[in-house]
């Protein structure tokens, strides 16, 4: 069974396997460390599978509380238990927190032909805001700027309404 709490620097190891397996220009120990213990605008969480005779972290994600929105850092679940919904309870976890502050809204990058972690945030109701070009330093590769608003955003509704 996976559970999902919030990220300790206990946690670290298990993150930085995840983080290694899944992105081709990994944080480093220190970045994480630097997450759990210097900043304060750090929300993460860690998906734990627990039905092992030892507990194993097998997908995290993070997000920065800045003024009133959130920023996304990275979502992340190994790829042998993907699709099976921990990126959903990942991203849940996350959406909780940022309802739970009144932010009002949420925004990540994601690479332009990662199709997967697109279909996730779409249907997190994320949209497509625009493009970093060369965003990505391994590849060149573009990114899609997505974003989420929440109805506390004073333009909500106008927003909303102009696509």
């Amino acid at each position: 069974m996976v559970k999902v709490i919030p990220m300790q620097e206990e946690h670290i190891e298990g993150v930085l396997a995840v983080e290694e397996a899944t992105f081709s220009i990994p944080w480093t120990r220190k970045d994480f460390e630097r997450e759990v213990r210097e900043n304060a605008m750090a929300i993460y969480f860690v998906a734990i599978d627990d039905s092992l005779d030892e507990e194993k972290v097998v997908g995290y994600a993070g997000m920065w509380h800045v003024i009133t929105e959130g920023h996304i850092t990275n979502v992340a679940v190994l790829h042998e238990y993907r699709r099976q919904g921990i990126g959903d309870l990942l991203m849940e976890n996350l959406e909780k927190v940022a309802l739970e502050r009144e932010m009002i809204g949420i925004t990540l990058e994601v690479r332009i032909n990662n199709e997967a972690a697109q279909r996730l945030y779409h249907k997190y109701g994320f949209r497509p805001e625009g493009i970093r070009k060369n965003y990505y330093a391994d590849t060149r590769e573009d990114a899609v700027i997505m974003w989420k608003y929440y109805p506390f955003y004073e333009g909500y509704e106008e927003h909303c309404n102009k696509g």
